[in-house]
């Protein structure tokens, strides 16, 4: 039997992506490649704590495991290797066909297939830079970044083509969970966000801090939005963001009375901590654009189709909006593409000097290209 045909074949195809929400969100549509192209198969996704929070709304996963690698960055060493010898026990019990590494070009998938070797999985995929000998049974040499870079879509798509999957359908995708519809509209209810106007959302927040564009210029976007577009704006992010959010506020030092006679920022709201994840992504499937920094909820965004304007890092270049209207803004550095979480000039300079002025035109452009779809994508809540 040939390769292709042994792919062909395998019907429970475990999927390891042990990243984060937009790293999974980016690799969608190659599993979405590897269920289309064999009827009846199961894909189980192999993902972190931190990414098994979107899993749930991810159309192409039928199951998930949940490990925290001690060789992923965010990670770090565990105590000892009882968590491994658990995992390959597990996957052995589980009796997979196949398994296919999904990996960005800076991390080795030698470990995760090492794991699925011992697990008794017969096929096993995976870029990889050096030779892996007998740890993959299809091996596909790694071309980046000496010869190409791509988008991280366009990688996984290349990576399940080698196992001879395709999809004529490259979108991310994402699916809301049923009623949350009904509970972002008591959220927005609650703070009082007046549907019937225009609003639009803005994520301030990002897991690497070279990847965050500074509050005091999220606070002068936020109010030149407000004063000069009459758009409510609506903050979102965790629970750990809400000092941050309500800093950003502070500085845009817009006032107004609301008809309970609470002091409120005027047309500027912080909802940091007030939707879980699933009511996040309704949210910004109804928003007419989102304005956020190169993290998850830029794919989310792409996932359901809502316009971005995309504060870009210049750390690496591979993960922009895919297939949706947007908008990429950073500020060319002669140290771009540095890969870092933190800025090892101190600098910031790729974020730091995008005016927040450039980020609003950037905004009421995207508003007026995608204007049609404005009302129908904000009604939904009213």
């Amino acid at each position: 039997m040939s390769s292709l045909d042994a792919w062909r074949e395998a019907s429970k195809v475990l999927c390891v992506r042990l990243d984060t929400i937009g790293d999974i969100l980016m690799t969608t549509p190659a599993m979405r490649a590897l269920n289309e192209s064999s009827l009846g198969r199961s894909l189980t996704l192999l993902t972190s704590t931190a990414g098994s929070a979107i899993a749930p709304l991810v159309p192409d996963v039928d199951a998930v495991i949940t490990y925290d690698a001690p060789w992923m960055k965010s990670t770090g060493p565990h105590a000892d290797s009882a968590p491994e010898h658990a995992l390959i026990q597990r996957l052995r019990r589980e009796s997979f066909d196949a398994a296919v590494i999904f990996t960005v070009y800076s991390q080795s998938p030698l470990p995760a297939a090492l794991l699925c070797h011992l697990a008794g999985i017969p096929l096993r995929l995976a870029h990889c830079h050096e030779n892996p000998y007998g740890l993959l049974s299809t091996w596909l040499p790694d071309p980046e970044p000496e010869r190409l870079v791509r988008h991280e879509v366009r990688r996984q798509l290349d990576l399940v083509a080698a196992g001879g999957c395709f999809t004529a359908d490259e979108r991310l995708s994402l699916r809301l969970p049923g009623g949350s519809v009904d509970r972002v509209r008591r959220v927005l209810r609650k703070h009082g966000v007046d549907v019937s106007r225009p609003w639009l959302l803005i994520h301030p927040g990002a897991t690497a801090p070279s990847r965050r564009y500074p509050p005091e210029s999220f606070a002068v976007v936020a109010r030149l939005l407000a004063q000069d577009g009459g758009y409510q704006v609506l903050f979102t992010g965790t629970a750990l963001e809400h000092k941050l959010i309500a800093s950003i506020q502070s500085q845009a030092a817009i006032f107004s009375f609301n008809p309970a006679g609470d002091v409120n920022p005027a047309g500027i709201f912080n909802l940091a901590g007030a939707l879980h994840l699933g009511e996040l992504a309704a949210l910004i499937a109804h928003a007419p654009v989102l304005i956020t920094n190169n993290t998850g909820p830029a794919h989310i965004a792409a996932a359901v189709g809502t316009p971005v304007v995309d504060i870009y890092a210049l750390t690496n270049p591979q993960h922009v909006p895919w297939q949706v209207p947007h908008r990429v803004l950073s500020h060319d550095v002669p140290c771009k593409y540095c890969y870092k979480s933190t800025c090892p000039e101190g600098h910031h300079h790729c974020l730091r000097l995008i005016r927040p002025a450039r980020v609003v035109r950037a905004t009421f452009s995207l508003l007026a290209e995608t204007a049609a779809s404005h009302g129908a994508r904000r009604g939904v809540f009213a």
